[in-house]
């Protein structure tokens, strides 16, 4: 699968990048995404704006609705709330950003954790994917 980063965060995130190449390049996806890095101010303008939600989250997906578009859709990252949370779950900033990328795409596939079934197949898979590219807990 074709992935297309665009970095609107204040540091590097060529790391995150190629990160996010291990976890998604055995994936055979016809269409592409795009991974957009923010900042919590960022992402909380979105979350206000979509959701009406005026704080930060960690990651915001946006399924592509055009059919005949190649593309999935678009998933933002807080690289500020992902650092919080990596502290937080006591895991590697590596993981968190690979989590919220796979979860985030997940969404544009249309996997959601509404109901606890739904829960449990997600984050099964979210685990399953994660493992492949050996982003441990």
């Amino acid at each position: 699968m074709e992935v297309n980063y665009f970095n609107q965060y204040k540091e590097e995130t060529t790391q995150f990048e190629a990160i996010l190449e291990t976890v998604f390049k055995d994936i055979k996806e016809e269409k592409s995404m795009q991974v957009i890095f923010v900042d919590n101010k960022q992402i909380t303008d979105i979350n206000k704006t979509y959701r009406n939600i005026d704080k930060p989250t960690d990651v915001i997906s946006f399924p592509n609705d055009d059919e005949k578009d190649d593309s999935l859709g678009d998933i933002f990252i807080s690289i500020d709330q992902a650092k919080i949370q990596a502290l937080d779950y006591g895991h590697t900033l590596e993981r968190e950003i690979g989590f919220l990328a796979v979860h985030g795409y997940l969404h544009l596939l249309g996997y959601d954790h509404h109901t606890e079934a739904d829960e449990k197949e997600m984050f099964t898979l979210q685990e399953e994917i994660l493992n492949k590219a050996n982003l441990k807990r």
